[in-house]
C-alpha cells in the first residue's frame, strides 16, 4: 500500500511539474501546500528560528519555481530538499558575517572610545598642569577659585559650603577670574 502511495505521489509530482511548467499557477500552490510542511521543517532544522524558517520556507519555494525547467525527474522531495538545506545553509552563514561584523563595529568602538577617553583625559591633565604653573600669576583673591574649580574639580556647592560664602559669590569669583584670564592669558598659551 505504501509503495503504491509513493509511486501515486511521483506521478502526482511529475503531472503537477508540468502544469507548472506550462503556466498552471494553481498546480504551483498545490505543491506549495504539499511539501510546506516538510520544506519548513529541513530548513528549520538549519536555521533554529520560526520566523527566519518561515521566510527561507517561502524563498525556497520561489527558487524552486525558477530552477524548476531545470529539474531532470530524479527525485523530486530530495531535489526540493537540497534547495532548501543549501538556502538555508546561505542564510545561517549571512547571519554569522553579520555577527561578525556586528562585533568588530562594536571592539572598534569601543578602541576609539577608550582612546578618545585616553586622549582627552591627556589633554585635560596638560592642561591642569599649565594652570598649575600661570597660576601664580592670577591676582590672589582668583586663585583658590580657580584651583578648586579647575584643579581640584569641586563643585560650585563645595566651594561655597568650605569658604562660608553663598554660591553666587564662588559665580561671581569665578565669573571676574575667568575674564582676568581671557585678558591677561592668550588661548595659545595653554594649548
Amino acid at each position: 500500500m505504501e509503495a503504491a502511495r509513493k509511486g501515486e505521489r511521483v506521478i502526482n509530482d511529475q503531472v503537477l511539474i508540468k502544469k507548472i511548467l506550462s503556466g498552471n499557477d494553481h498546480a504551483f500552490r498545490i505543491l506549495v501546500e504539499t511539501y510546506r510542511t516538510e520544506l519548513f521543517r529541513t530548513v528549520y532544522a538549519v536555521l533554529r528560528n520560526q520566523k527566519d524558517a518561515e521566510d527561507a520556507t517561502q524563498e525556497v519555494f520561489m527558487k524552486i519555481y525558477h530552477a524548476l525547467p531545470q529539474y531532470e525527474n530524479q527525485g523530486f522531495k530530495t531535489w526540493m530538499k537540497r534547495i532548501a538545506v543549501n538556502h538555508a545553509i546561505d542564510i545561517k552563514r549571512k547571519q554569522e558575517r553579520r555577527r561578525e561584523e556586528i562585533v568588530e563595529v562594536l571592539e572598534y568602538d569601543a578602541l576609539v572610545s577608550t582612546r578618545d577617553h585616553l586622549e582627552n583625559k591627556v589633554i585635560k591633565l596638560e592642561q591642569r598642569r599649565l594652570v598649575r604653573e600661570r597660576l601664580e600669576e592670577l591676582p590672589e583673591n582668583y586663585r583658590e577659585v580657580v584651583h578648586d574649580f579647575y584643579i581640584a574639580e569641586k563643585s560650585y556647592q563645595q566651594m561655597a559650603e568650605e569658604q562660608q560664602v553663598q554660591v553666587k559669590t564662588i559665580e561671581t569669583k569665578l565669573y571676574r577670574a575667568r575674564n582676568w584670564m581671557k585678558k591677561h592669558w592668550k588661548e595659545d598659551d595653554f594649548s
